[in-house]
């Protein structure tokens, strides 16, 4: 039973056995599934604990405790990895920012740190989570492309309009932004940050925020106010999936909040289908 059981710091031992877990479920677990591939399961190589729960070498939940805390669980364990995964952070202290991940092992967590870590400033309950495998349904728009270094000053501002606005409050009140903009930067220097600009204004971007080798994540959509309810939300989605597919990853998932409707039309006509529920606590 895995109700017995605590929860232990993986090693690269377990690697094996984590990837295993993942593989269950590529979309829902393409946060963890990224970092693993690249990092190992190692404590030193991942910068943070990957905490997990299991028999002998078999892992049926892990659990990630860094700037994020993201759980993932196989099917019909999410109640018991919470117990294992809520008493290691009780024990830690809240570290992270943001609790993610699939609802069925996020809502379990948070319903027992809240009486420790609580209040949340938001609790995003259910956010479905949406991919597509093919081409996109609707015109991509031919002047999305990937940003250039050099253009890193004119990304800016859009990104942390965008982060203010989904995350509501602005990134620059950590450590004056500089944390943000290396993680900016990171995704342009990868790759990864896709934007329209124009005349030295950005009209629409978005990330590619989260990769494995099965499904890629994008995040931070965003459009330029004045320019919102023409369509360039989609057709700026559209070209982000043609890039991501072809260049990063076969499947390019993302999530989204249930109350905003508007944009789960705009994925929908994308091609974007629901494959599951995320759920997000914000500090």
């Amino acid at each position: 039973m895995l109700r017995s059981l605590s929860a232990r710091v993986l090693d690269e031992d377990d690697e094996p056995a984590v990837r295993s877990l993942l593989a269950t479920h590529p979309v829902a677990a393409c946060m963890l599934a990224g970092r693993v591939e690249t990092y190992g399961t190692a404590t030193s190589t991942l910068g943070a604990p990957l905490w997990g729960i299991g028999v002998g070498r078999r892992i049926d939940a892990v659990c990630l405790a860094g700037a994020n805390l993201i759980p993932f669980a196989r099917p019909g364990v999410g109640r018991e990895a919470a117990e294992a995964f809520a008493e290691r952070a009780r024990r830690a202290g809240r570290r992270c920012s943001t609790i993610v991940g699939p609802a069925e092992a996020v809502l379990p967590l948070w319903e027992l740190l809240a009486p420790s870590w609580g209040p949340a400033r938001e609790v995003r309950a259910r956010q479905p989570l949406l991919a597509i495998e093919g081409p996109p349904t609707v015109p991509a728009e031919p002047q999305v492309r990937p940003v250039r270094s050099d253009e890193l000053e004119t990304l800016l501002p859009a990104a942390i309009a965008m982060f203010t606005e989904e995350v509501g409050v602005s990134p620059l009140r950590v450590d004056g932004g500089a944390g943000y903009r290396a993680r900016v930067a990171e995704l342009v220097r990868a790759g990864q940050a896709l934007a329209w600009i124009e005349d030295g204004q950005v009209l629409f971007k978005a990330d590619v925020g989260a990769v494995s080798r099965a499904a890629c994540q994008v995040q931070g959509v965003w459009v330029a106010p004045h320019l919102r309810g023409q369509g360039i939300g989609q057709r700026g989605t559209a070209a982000v999936v043609e890039y991501a597919r072809t260049a990063i990853a076969p499947v390019v998932s993302l999530y989204v909040n249930d109350y905003n409707s508007p944009a789960r039309a705009a994925y929908a006509r994308v091609g974007f289908r629901p494959v599951g529920t995320y759920a997000s606590v914000l500090f």
